[in-house]
């Protein structure tokens, strides 16, 4: 029982596509072999999961280390924000949504972007059949749970269709779904939707509202470091940057390896998930990494930066938004 989204490429599609010998790619990005690696301490947003993969493999196959670093995975979360560890240096370069990067530099954090590792939105609404949802048109009248921290996509959504939405504040789980106490609710595509699948409903039983097939595609898990970072230590950027895409290669190609590196990443932090739902989210984490036709793996498009600055700005989130050669740096290798 497996939800698929309507752009994911098959197996042979996606190993097509992201098959790069990473012994190659680090070869170009270690030439200069300094003898000493550099430190460098990276968090991640959240906690340890198979949404993280791609760097637990470059450090488990020592990309880095070939690449002249030496790098510290710390354990993110909400007890770790982004922008508390970067500001104090306990973190050099930091993972986070795009549309959260753009709202932290807004509110005075001098972010650059490194990498667009996320290409698609994984961020989704989640109905009941059974509630008469059948297409987008049919939330109107309806009860949406949402995340505050999301709120973004749901009211541009609400406001393209002119639909009359009730919307509660959803928790850190889908118990309100799973309870019926709202129509439909907030999920990411890679966690939220999985666990909804293993608590008994049927994917036939849900109508799945992907905001990437509605114009509100916001590019999520990108790289980041401090303006002061970049303009310091541009090489060493550059050399996580390309380590960090040769690790996400590596997974995508061997993935019950990276399977078992994520595990054991999971089970020394305690986070009581599950290998199943790793694999899930593994799998969802490597469709959604695909770049779009013409452009590179960790590439951002500007058309998709320039949405999500729209969408922010038209909704409040932010005053402004930076020109997205203010924003982004050329970081790729």
């Amino acid at each position: 029982m497996r939800g698929n989204h309507p752009g994911q490429m098959g197996k042979a599609g996606l190993l097509a596509a992201l098959l790069v010998a990473a012994g190659g790619v680090m070869a170009a990005a270690g030439e200069a072999g300094d003898p000493a690696p550099t430190r460098l301490a990276f968090l991640p947003h959240w906690i340890p999961q198979a949404q993280f993969a791609g760097y637990y493999l470059a450090l488990e196959k020592d990309f880095y280390r070939q690449a002249g670093l030496e790098v510290a995975i710390l354990d993110g979360g909400p007890r770790k924000p982004v922008e508390k560890a970067l500001r104090s240096g306990e973190a050099v370069i930091a993972s986070h949504f795009l549309s959260s990067a753009l709202k932290l530099r807004d509110e005075g954090l001098p972010l650059v972007h490194l990498a667009q590792i996320s290409q698609r939105s994984a961020l989704l609404l989640v109905a009941r059949k059974s509630r008469g949802i059948a297409s987008v048109q049919d939330l109107d009248g309806k009860t949406v749970s949402v995340w505050p921290s999301f709120s973004v996509q749901p009211q541009a959504l609400f406001r393209k269709y002119n639909l009359r939405v009730s919307t509660v504040t959803q928790g850190s789980s889908p118990g309100l779904f799973l309870n019926g106490a709202v129509d439909a609710a907030s999920a990411m595509w890679y966690n939220e939707y999985h666990l909804i699948l293993n608590s008994g409903i049927d994917a036939e039983e849900m109508t799945l509202v992907f905001y990437d097939q509605h114009g509100l595609n916001f590019p999520e898990d990108c790289l980041l470091c401090l303006a002061e970072t970049w303009r310091t230590r541009p090489d060493q950027c550059r050399k996580f940057v390309a380590a960090s895409l040769a690790g996400w290669r590596y997974a995508a190609a061997h993935r019950e390896e990276a399977l078992r590196v994520v595990m054991r990443r999971t089970e020394q932090a305690r986070t009581g998930t599950n290998r199943a739902h790793q694999r899930w989210m593994l799998d969802r984490m490597c469709d959604l990494i695909q770049p779009p036709p013409g452009t590179a793996m960790g590439e951002l498009p500007v058309p998709a930066y320039e949405n999500v600055a729209r969408e922010l700005r038209d909704t409040g989130e932010i005053r402004a938004a930076p020109a997205f050669k203010e924003f982004h740096v050329a970081a790729l290798p």
